[in-house]
């Protein structure tokens, strides 16, 4: 598959996170010739935090994950297969996650209680366990404090590039390092996004201020982005603090914007990822009733079919933003409604603006980034999501995606 031209200049150079190592195999789920299984083994003193799709047809690895969230600190491990989701397969899907876990226990000694699975790809298929457990000896006999790179591919399905960010930041004279990995590319929309997330840092954070600081900055990157408003079954973020730097950072502002940023990032490579993507939108509401509005008009505006086919013709066409805003379910005034791109004002006052440049507009609409600007002039109500065009490269894609 080709690159996606979004695509990053090259992978980040990821620091060694102590007290956790990974490993990738090649198992033959549906790929050949590519890694498709990685292991991460997690020292004693971990604490994991998670969220999840809140689908009501999410995967037999989701619920089990679920369950366990808080289970301790105890020694952990994460199992992550590409190329099948365990999705949709029943109770076959309870016994798969319970035997890649007991498995798990028997070769690295850690409580099956303690061992975090996840699955991604084709939904509905029966997920081949056995050649995952099959490997588990040779992922445990390779691990690395160096592997979360090679993890990274992996985990990758439709994905055209591995995603990966990392943040340093000092507390009291200590480094605190924070490393992620992402996959997704398609199957896109917030709830929570539509992807696997794995972020891990060296910094001690008991069970009870992790998940919420988790679920705060999820709301604030991976829940504002969409590529084409589909949830998955098997969204899954893990945040794993091994704790082995030995700095507190519960309730640490610093530590909490570093991890905002390492989501942001990986949130903001997911959607420069998109099944087809060529344009990297920013969609900017303001001026709403509240935030809650915000949300509805920049969600309706980013899930548009039609304006996410007129911004892969590169056509400024504001009449299909006016329909979105129209559309969402909130507060909004024709007559005090303005449209932009980036700095360039396409329609005000409810009428095409005065000085507007058709050429100029057909310009900027030529850029890979793009902004799109929304002010419904009601009140202080902002939000800020981020998404794709729609070409008949995401249709060709998913129109053979089990093929």
């Amino acid at each position: 598959m080709a690159l996606s031209p979004l695509a990053p200049a090259s992978f980040p150079d990821l620091p060694v996170i102590a007290g956790v190592t990974f490993a990738a195999a090649q198992a033959g789920i549906k790929y050949k010739g590519r890694t498709d299984v990685m292991l991460a083994l997690l020292a004693a003193g971990t604490t994991v935090a998670g969220v999840f799709t809140r689908s009501a047809t999410r995967s037999a690895n989701v619920l089990d994950c679920q369950a366990k969230l808080g289970s301790g600190t105890d020694p952990a491990a994460i199992v992550v297969n590409s190329g099948n989701s365990n999705a949709f397969t029943g109770r076959a899907g309870e016994v798969s996650v319970k035997a890649i876990c007991d498995a798990v226990a028997r070769a690295t000694g850690i409580d099956a209680a303690r061992v975090f699975t996840a699955s991604t790809g084709v939904i509905g298929e029966p997920l081949p366990h056995d050649r995952i457990v099959a490997k588990l000896e040779e992922l445990r006999d390779a691990q690395a404090e160096t592997g979360l790179a090679s993890a990274a591919r992996a985990i990758m399905t439709t994905d055209t590039f591995p995603k990966g960010a990392t943040r340093t930041i000092e507390v009291d004279g200590k480094a605190v390092n924070i490393a992620g990995i992402a996959k997704g590319s398609g199957m896109i929309a917030p709830d929570m996004a539509t992807m696997l997330v794995y972020i891990f840092t060296d910094a001690v954070c008991e069970h009870a201020a992790l998940q919420p600081m988790l679920a705060r900055l999820t709301d604030r990157t991976f829940n504002n982005i969409t590529v084409d408003s589909d949830t998955s079954t098997s969204d899954s973020l893990l945040l794993a603090a091994t704790g082995a730097s030995g700095v507190d950072v519960a309730d640490n502002a610093a530590f909490e914007e570093a991890l905002h940023s390492v989501m942001l990032d990986l949130a903001h490579q997911v959607v420069r990822d998109g099944e087809g993507a060529t344009k990297f939108v920013t969609v900017a509401v303001t001026g709403a009733a509240s935030d809650a509005d915000a949300r509805l008009v920049a969600m309706a505006t980013a899930n548009s079919p039609l304006v996410k086919t007129a911004i892969a013709g590169e056509d400024p066409n504001w009449g299909r933003v006016v329909m979105a805003v129209g559309k969402s379910g909130a507060q909004a005034d024709r007559d005090r409604l303005t449209i932009k791109l980036g700095d360039l004002t396409l329609a005000r006052d409810g009428w095409r603006d005065p000085d507007y440049s058709e050429e100029a507009c057909a310009a900027y609409m030529k850029q890979q980034d793009l902004i799109l600007g929304i002010d419904l002039g009601l009140g202080d109500g902002a939000c800020t999501v981020w998404t794709c065009d729609l070409t008949h490269e995401y249709i060709r894609i998913n129109a053979d995606y089990r093929s």
